[in-house]
């Protein structure tokens, strides 16, 4: 068999089961977001479109996480039936050794960095921001999407929002109860029988259009404490959604919505060492999250091949292990340089550089066919979770 024939075979073996995980893995995540804007478009009227529109700006930030498990699943799977088959042993035997069965996984695993570095570099910060465009528009529009009958609301600066009861289509709220601390140390309370939001699109400007109520207030004087109460038919409050607009009237972007050249502008702009550092570690993890498609190569050929013996379910359950534990270490390393004054782009890169090295340990002893006591016996636990699962069902 030649060598080019026995690495198509390989590509396909861990392509399939890569592609079902990529599909299942995104499906999964979609899923708990669909609830919360399909409660949008039933109760609140939201136009199907915009939520379809919605789900395709999540994409590429879901496809960062779930290219890179995907492709650790299909390669553990891919060798593990290879191992379990006995045809790692057929192949050898032909010639191709374990290190020459490593390239069609490598050319994966460089199409795979190749597709998540496009994501990372163009696709995600463009879509991030058309996302937070979008619910920002919604949310002009329509801005008591977000609020909830007797629940109290915080989401605009300086008020607490309560309503007893708010009419889905149109907006009208009734029994009206609003904290307003934006006068610093005279605080207020206003009571309305009817309110309702009203937007302005071109300006993006929101206003609180309340009905026959009252303002209470209490206002410490240096002689005696007084309480002021102030009738009114009208009253507009001017509501500011915190970050998303600044006095002129511009929303502040996110470092994730920034392209490489407006993160570099951001850097020479920033005034302290934690936001220098919180841009470093963003454009350190544009490189990062595409190279792991490569570390997984290496970690999951020798993991699948040893851990044949407990089936599918443990190799998924070890893969999830494997993936876990690389993106806590690495989101630990991001919290450390940038909260705790850690050096940035060493810090950031320790986890890679360390799985990286653990990789090749774990190749090296699988191509020199020298089995670690410590994978058999997590490949042992995993065996017994998941006949024990079964055995439950």
């Amino acid at each position: 068999m030649s060598a080019n024939r026995i690495h198509r075979y390989i590509i396909r073996e861990i392509a399939v089961p890569t592609a079902m995980a990529l599909f299942i893995f995104t499906f999964v995540i979609l899923m708990g977001r669909m609830l919360k804007l399909v409660e949008m478009v039933l109760n609140k009227g939201i136009p199907i479109l915009e939520i379809a529109r919605l789900f395709t700006y999540l994409m590429p930030a879901f496809l960062v996480i779930t290219v890179p498990l995907s492709f650790l699943l299909g390669v553990m799977l891919g060798f593990g039936r290879l191992s379990g088959d006995s045809e790692i042993i057929a192949i050898k035997t032909s010639g191709v050794s374990l290190y020459g069965m490593m390239k069609p996984v490598v050319v994966l695993a460089v199409v795979a960095s190749l597709m998540t570095g496009a994501l990372t570099l163009f696709a995600a910060p463009a879509s991030n921001t058309a996302f937070r465009n979008q619910v920002f528009e919604i949310a002009s529009k329509r801005a008591s999407v977000g609020i909830r009958p007797r629940i109290f609301n915080a989401d605009f600066d300086g008020l607490v929002l309560y309503t007893e009861n708010i009419d889905d289509r149109s907006g009208v709220m009734d029994g009206i109860f609003i904290s307003d601390e934006r006068g610093g140390a005279t605080p207020a309370v206003i009571l309305a029988r009817r309110g309702r939001i009203i937007s302005d699109s071109e300006s993006l400007t929101l206003t609180l259009r309340l009905e026959n109520g009252s303002i209470h207030r209490s206002p410490k004087e240096k002689e005696k404490d007084t309480y002021q109460v102030v009738n009114f038919a009208g009253y507009d409050i001017n509501l500011n959604m915190g970050e998303q607009l600044t006095s002129s009237q511009s929303r502040i972007k996110k470092d994730r919505e920034l392209t490489m050249a407006e993160l570099s502008e951001r850097y020479r702009d920033a005034t302290t060492d934690k936001v220098r550092s919180a841009i470093t570690v963003e454009r350190q993890n544009r490189f990062i999250l595409p190279l792991a498609h490569l570390i997984f190569a290496l970690i999951g050929v020798p993991l699948g091949i040893q851990s044949n013996r407990s089936g599918k379910g443990g190799g998924f359950a070890l893969a999830l292990a494997v993936f876990l534990a690389y993106y806590i270490l690495y989101s630990l390393a991001k919290t450390l340089a940038v909260e705790s004054g850690f050096p940035p782009v060493p810090t950031v890169w320790t986890p890679t550089v360390l799985f990286l090295l653990g990789g090749g340990y774990l190749l090296h002893h699988a191509a020199t066919e020298r089995r670690l006591k410590v994978l058999d016996r997590l490949s042992d636990f995993f065996l017994h979770l998941t006949r024990r699962s079964m055995r439950r069902k």
